[in-house]
């Protein structure tokens, strides 16, 4: 065990005789009590094959399997499972997908797919239902699942004006089964269900994770927590970390009282508090205390540092939005000339999206480099979505979404009048789409020439199917892309030569990153290749990419788990944060909470900034100080608005921008 553990830490790593809860404040070195405490637990004889570590997002994970590689090496470390929740999901139903009723290769809808499929059968069995309305029905469907409910539990809860709703997902829960495919929420939901109704698999897998680490276990939804609690049964072998005044995502169904409720179902569970901050200096932890201290708690911290009070946060104040961006940009250059340091030590965080608009045209200006949080994923574009299609389809002719993308991708004369009458004929048959080209009786619903060029393509795709898994998997891909000449239509629809090189690089990018998941030392098959790689799809749209030496901007959700040297929290005005929508519905705690996570992000230096006016569809609105601003210490923050500008400084801002514009100049005159 590391010596460089401070007490609590060493205690947390120690406790294994009993289930422990953690509460581990802002940078207190949570991922590094988890880290060792795996490292003890097999030091301790306990085979690394037996115990599992989870966390929510992929990058998480990997840091996590990281640390434990640097501290556990070897044959020590075989077997350790170090994953996301939905990762762990994915892995129990292809393990147990014949006691669920699925075949082998179950493909993975995303939100798009989900939307597509609840689209068709209100087209097809709601005639007084909008199809547009899928995405809110999707949502629903979403929370009673991570509600723990069914459509038959979710019938005995709802009013009756839901009743159709719960119809809905009935039908949409058949559909989805007959595809042999499931959703992202059925990657907790169905292998709790299962463990629900079969004792035999529960203990299997007890027997084989008999001790669970999660992480951020304050984000868990009433799903997830019935999965930890089925596999560590009355024993609780289990430590999890989190802290309640983090809770950022009630929106996706994140239940902090989770963390309360551990208490309830394991009467020896032991509790213990990491309070020491490794982040931030003691102005902004005395803010972050003050700020949290009025939401109600169950567990009471409070978070210090041995980094020294630090400088005094900043408050500014501007007449508009547009000057915020501008002068923000200004005073960020300005701080950069002066402390020196690179781009990537800044962030700007704001509560929406939309805020970002006016930063990014003042950095443009400015010619700062920045980086988006949250932009376009590579899994978004739609050369991968297409492969991507291709692939499922590979490995699951039941799957309907991939069917409809790639149908006619590249065009093959087959219109949607044909995959409308498709569609009928296989929903009457209760046949998917692809087992309906096969059907004798099609060419009574369509005219022979469409049915056969829909059978030549299904034919083709049951040919190359069948090579890629009894030969080299990769060189039959490639084959069958070219024989699609699917290369050669993205370069006819490409709207300028370096889109198509992009595209095709694209694609040839993902063609190697699933070679290499084919040859890695687990001997993937495609099958099991194609469902991670959707997994990673939608667990990746939401997380931080590599940013390089840019200035960031993100919204405060995407920021969580990170940290900056210097970090201008902007829009803090009421009605935006908090949001106007969480005054209304009185949840001003959560995002109490999210103003929480801005400001501990920040390590060294701390803005604050809010403006008296704001464009809002396209009107120009008075705006209030957010009452978060009154809830800081006042002995700490400084109002330079309130004092004019020392004339040095402003000299010192102005030399910053002609240094910033010389560099650009030489910049251009050497490349």
């Amino acid at each position: 065990m590391s010596s460089t553990l401070n007490p609590k830490q060493r205690k947390a790593v120690r406790v294994t005789d009993r289930p422990l809860l953690v509460i581990a404040g802002a940078g207190s070195g949570k991922t590094r009590v988890i880290t060792e405490k795996v490292a003890h637990l097999i030091r301790q004889g306990l085979p690394a094959r037996h115990i599992a570590a989870v966390t929510f997002t992929n990058k998480a994970a990997r840091e996590m399997k990281s640390r434990v590689g640097q501290l556990v090496q070897g044959q020590e470390a075989r077997g350790l499972t170090v994953s996301t929740f939905h990762a762990l999901g994915l892995d129990i139903l292809r393990r147990e997908h014949k006691a669920l009723g699925f075949k082998a290769a179950i493909s993975i809808f995303d939100e798009h797919d989900r939307s597509s499929l609840l689209k068709e059968l209100i087209r097809h069995n709601y005639a007084d239902i909008d199809p547009e309305r899928a995405d809110d029905f999707g949502a629903q469907i979403s929370r009673w699942k991570n509600l723990f409910l069914t459509p038959e539990t979710a019938l005995a809860q709802v009013t009756a004006e839901d009743e159709t709703t719960v119809r809905l997902y009935a039908d949409y829960t058949r559909q989805i089964k007959a595809y042999n495919a499931v959703d992202f929420d059925d990657l907790i939901l169905l292998p709790v269900l299962l463990f629900q109704d079969n004792a035999e698999v529960l203990e299997k897998w007890r027997q084989k994770i008999r001790y669970l680490l999660v992480d951020e276990y304050q984000d868990t939804n009433q799903t997830q927590y019935e999965l930890v609690r089925q596999l560590v049964g009355k024993l609780g072998r289990f430590t999890v970390v989190g802290d309640d005044d983090q809770s950022i995502y009630a929106w996706r169904g994140a239940q902090p009282e989770n963390l309360a409720r551990l208490r309830e179902d394991y009467p020896r569970l032991h509790i213990i508090k990491l309070e020491q901050n490794y982040r931030s200096t003691g102005r902004i932890l005395k803010a972050a205390n003050h700020l949290i201290a009025n939401n109600p708690h169950v567990f009471d911290k409070k978070l210090w540092s041995a980094h020294g009070p630090g400088d005094p946060l900043r408050v500014l104040r501007h007449p508009d939005d547009l000057t915020e961006a501008q002068q923000i940009v200004a005073d960020l250059t300005h701080h950069r000339f002066r402390h020196g340091g690179e781009w990537r030590d800044y962030a700007i965080l704001y509560r929406g999206n939309h805020q970002s608009r006016l930063f990014e045209k003042a950095l443009r200006e400015q010619s700062v480099p920045y980086f988006i949080s949250g932009g376009a994923s590579f899994f978004g574009y739609a050369e991968v979505k297409d492969v991507l299609g291709y692939l499922r389809l590979l490995v699951n002719q039941d799957d309907d979404a991939a069917f409809l993308r790639v149908i006619n991708t590249p065009p093959r004369e087959i219109g949607p009048v044909t995959l409308e009458k498709l569609g009928a004929w296989a929903n009457r048959r209760h046949v998917s789409l692809f087992e309906a080209c096969f059907e004798l009786g099609l060419e009574q619903t369509l005219a022979p020439q469409a049915a056969q060029r829909l059978r030549h393509f299904c034919e083709h795709l049951v040919d190359v199917a069948d090579r890629a898994k009894r030969g080299d998997t990769l060189p039959v891909i490639e084959e069958f892309l070219n024989a699609l000449k699917y290369r050669e239509w993205l370069e006819d629809q490409a709207a300028s030569p370096a889109q198509a090189e992009r595209k095709l690089g694209n694609v040839a990018e993902l063609l190697a990153w699933i070679g290499r998941l084919l040859e890695d030392e687990e001997g993937r098959s495609l099958d099991e290749v194609i469902a991670r790689l959707m997994l990673l799809d939608i667990l990746e749209r939401n997380e931080e990419e590599k940013a390089g030496d840019r200035v960031s901007l993100m919204t405060l959700h995407a920021a969580k788990g990170l940290e900056f040297p210097c970090v201008y929290l902007v829009g803090m005005e009421e009605n935006l944060l908090p949001h106007e929508t969480s005054i209304e519905q009185e949840t001003v705690e959560e995002e109490r909470r999210l103003a929480y996570v801005g400001i501990t992000r920040a390590r060294r230096h701390l803005t604050f900034s809010y403006c008296a006016r704001r464009k809002r569809y396209g009107d120009s609105i008075d705006c209030q100080p957010s009452r978060f601003l009154d809830e800081l210490p006042l002995e700490d923050l400084e109002w330079p608005e309130k004092n004019p500008i020392d004339p040095e400084i402003r000299k010192e801002r102005n030399q910053a921008t002609l240094s910033q514009l010389r560099s650009l100049l030489s910049t251009g005159q050497t490349s």
